[in-house]
């Protein structure tokens, strides 16, 4: 096993319900990646090579699936392994995880290992003991396998295996609706069992259909600490309207999108409409982050499968991908949400006099200090003043695409007052920072 990296803390939800810290308190900002493939495509050189190359990026946490997508009738690792045993009836059987014996190299061993080498680097895995295929098919490759059982005893397990590592966080479900009294009594029986396995180490959430929040079917369930939107893969997805009813719900829970539309994606899920792109990725996570989500997860299509012969539907290898610009424009998503305070941080479309419809909506949040606003297109912004604290703002134009900040002055914190960002286009995105000009905050 490779040594934990030092000071890797296990992460709580905040005192206001709002956000994830660590244990000591600090904040912590998700910023994730799917890569759900992970654990069975790529060997222990590969996956080196993309979580150093991620936690380089920024990235915080990669969310990965146990139990993946592809057959596992079918299906082993890059080392030959299956995670599970087949039962009396010849049928792969989750109460029986493949266990290596005689000092061979495992399935779990290999989980393990990237377990671990991830929490090397300073990333969390946000782990899905199975994808939702298994619990409902729906769709895909199946087969359903779990019972309220059989998901019991291999949440167990899986929860006493992982007691003690630091760097995780339970995603239950996985892309597939619950649409009845069975689906859902395997997933509150498979949560039950981690926690008590675990012994509440980890926080849990659940992973939606598209479209979908964890919300519809759990919110108000104990073992459920945050909610999870999988906004999706379809064109003109506001996000930050699915965010924005999440945050309103009670119990208050924090909320991220899980899963935007990927990057290089095509849009619809056919390719004659395109593929989204890296500002389509910018997007998605600044409207998710301004509208009161606690953290984004980014995508990349030839990624989370882990593509290594492209074709018309996934055009790169997912080597090629981890350079793609809005994985790497992540970096600054990073970089502006932890320059401010982030736990008093709250959406507020009251600071706009007026906001544009459709693609050009603007996304505002402010803190007790300081104030970001989203321009996707590059509109000016329009602004009531006199909110935020200090007699005098300081202003400063945030460019997404390459992190830089451009300083405009201060301006008196009253009134009515309209900022024109320095370029508009559909490329052409800025984010306006105002802070308290006695705060002398640094830019980001």
């Amino acid at each position: 096993m490779i040594e934990q990296a030092k000071g890797l803390q296990k992460l709580r939800i905040s005192e206001n319900n709002r956000h994830i810290v660590h244990e000591d308190g600090t904040p912590f900002l998700w910023l994730g990646d799917t890569a759900w493939e992970l654990f069975l495509r790529l060997n222990r050189e590969e996956a080196d090579r993309y979580l150093r190359r991620r936690a380089g990026q920024g990235f915080t946490v990669i969310q990965a699936i146990a139990l993946g997508e592809t057959d596992m009738s079918r299906a082993a690792n890059a080392y030959g392994r299956r995670p599970l045993l087949r039962g009396g009836n010849g049928d792969c059987d989750p109460s029986l995880p493949d266990l290596a014996q005689n000092g061979e190299y495992g399935y779990w061993d290999h989980v393990d290992y990237i377990v671990d080498r991830a929490a090397h680097y300073g990333l969390y895995i946000g782990m899905l003991p199975t994808w939702g295929d298994r619990i409902h098919t729906a769709w895909g490759g199946g087969p359903e396998m779990f019972t309220s059982d059989n998901a019991a005893v291999y949440g167990s397990w899986l929860g006493s295996r992982y007691r003690d590592r630091g760097n995780l966080v339970w995603i239950l479900g996985g892309d597939r609706p619950l649409t009845n009294r069975r689906h859902l009594g395997v997933v509150h029986a498979m949560a039950e069992a981690l926690r008590a396995g675990d012994g509440g180490a980890h926080l849990m959430t659940l992973h939606p259909n598209g479209g979908q929040s964890s919300s519809t079917a759990a919110h108000e369930e104990a073992w459920l600490d945050f909610n999870m939107i999988q906004s999706g893969h379809e064109a003109n997805i506001a996000n930050e309207t699915m965010i924005t009813r999440d945050y309103a719900l009670q119990p208050p829970k924090p909320v991220l999108d899980g899963e935007p539309c990927y990057e290089d994606h095509p849009v619809g899920f056919k390719t004659e409409n395109g593929f989204f792109d890296a500002k389509d990725a910018r997007q998605a996570a600044y409207m998710a982050l301004f509208a009161g989500a606690f953290g984004h997860t980014y995508g990349h299509h030839c990624v989370w499968p882990m593509i290594t012969e492209p074709n018309a539907y996934f055009i790169m290898s997912w080597q090629d991908a981890l350079g793609r610009p809005g994985a790497e424009q992540m970096k600054y998503v990073h970089r502006l949400m932890t320059s401010r305070p982030m736990l008093d941080r709250v959406p507020d479309q009251s600071l706009l006099v007026r906001n544009y419809k459709g693609s050009g909506r603007l996304q505002a949040c402010r803190g007790k200090d300081h104030a970001f606003i989203y321009s996707p297109n590059g509109l000016p912004i329009s602004l009531r003043l006199g909110v935020l604290s200090g007699s005098a703002l300081h202003v400063q134009w945030y460019d997404p695409r390459t992190g830089q900040s451009l300083c405009c002055g201060d301006v008196d914190n009253e009134g009515e007052r309209t900022f024109r960002p320095p370029s508009c286009g559909r490329q052409d995105d800025w984010i306006l920072m105002l802070d308290d000009a006695s705060a002398c905050y640094s830019a980001p």
